[in-house]
């Protein structure tokens, strides 16, 4: 069994409800056609159902609940439950009515928020600030996270490295240039993140262009006070650094750069300076080892809502549920 197929069946076991906004892109139906036939998430979609029947007459989406917002009866308790929320914000109840009829993540942010569904995966055609934005305003954070970030999955075909080839890569979608307490708390996150889906021990490399302090410069340090505030605020974590890419995943560089590290050449979670790094390092391994690219995944968000990349197809979407099924559980 493939590692996302062991996703997939873990979402089957103790299936959740996933809202999926964009029901105007066509990967996003096909993709909910087969969780639903598959049996791993029950699905929630906002549109009309005429425009959806109409655009798609060939799809059976008939297990689906369709949610129209424009004539929906949770609307007016939605109108008046986000104006609460965020009246202090500005928020007019105009503008509440407005920003729910008009944009479909509002309103599946307010059916998780009210535990009306469990998750939202969105992004397939809208960008990740799209999807983010009303998210942290109206799920916000969960309690205890120090900040939300994101990863990608990876899944990386014939590779020894990693655990089987699988990694997290973080952040990759959503922090541009964390400090040094930032990227400390990325690193727990995506250890934490990494433990769940793979049920395996997080082995956590800080990456930097430099090796224990072979080179010096202001982004090394930035790396090196991450590696020691992570150590020791997350002691049951193992996390190392500053290393290279190749000292971090490795056995034999690992051995002749960083000798006396539990981390190197062991690495299963990868933790970029910056978000420049995190997102060329995914979309090179994807492209060029034809891995499999999940994400990206949120980490630190109080329910599962998981970005989609635009050139996602359909299987990378129902990856996305699945993991969203089993962030949820």
């Amino acid at each position: 069994m493939s590692f996302i197929d062991s996703i997939k069946d873990r979402a089957k076991r103790n299936k959740k409800t996933i809202v999926l906004p964009e029901s105007m892109d066509r990967r996003v139906l096909e993709a909910a056609v087969e969780v639903m036939r598959e049996k791993m998430a029950d699905i929630i979609l906002i549109g009309t159902e005429e425009e959806i029947e109409k655009n798609n007459p060939d799809l059976d989406l008939s297990q689906a609940t369709i949610i129209n917002p424009a004539d929906s009866p949770l609307t007016e308790t939605f109108i008046e439950e986000l104006y609460e929320l965020r009246k202090e914000k500005g928020m007019t109840k105009e503008e509440a009515e407005r920003l729910l009829k008009s944009d479909y993540m509002y309103y599946a942010c307010m059916l998780v928020k009210t535990k009306r569904a469990d998750g939202i995966v969105s992004g397939a055609c809208h960008s990740t600030a799209n999807t983010l934005r009303p998210s942290l305003q109206i799920i916000r954070t969960k309690p205890g996270a120090e900040l939300v970030s994101a990863f990608f999955l990876m899944i990386v075909p014939n590779c020894d490295y990693g655990y089987n080839g699988t990694f997290v890569f973080a952040d990759s979608g959503l922090e541009q240039n964390p400090d040094a307490e930032r990227l400390a708390a990325i690193a727990a996150s995506s250890a934490e993140s990494f433990k769940l889906l793979t049920l395996e021990e997080p082995v956590v490399a800080m990456l930097s262009h430099s090796t224990m302090g072979s080179a010096k410069h202001q982004d090394v340090d930035k790396v090196v006070e991450a590696t020691k505030i992570a150590k020791e605020k997350y002691p049951q974590y193992k996390i190392d650094g500053e290393l290279q890419l190749d000292a971090a995943i490795v056995p034999e560089v690992a051995r002749s750069k960083a000798p006396n590290s539990d981390v190197a050449g062991r690495a299963n979670v990868l933790v970029f300076p910056d978000l420049d790094a995190g997102n060329i390092g995914y979309k090179l391994v994807q492209r060029l080892a034809k891995a499999e690219a999940y994400g990206p995944i949120c980490q630190g968000m109080a329910a599962p809502v998981n970005d989609l990349s635009r050139g996602c197809s359909k299987d990378d979407i129902i990856g996305v549920i699945a993991i969203t099924v089993v962030q949820a559980q």
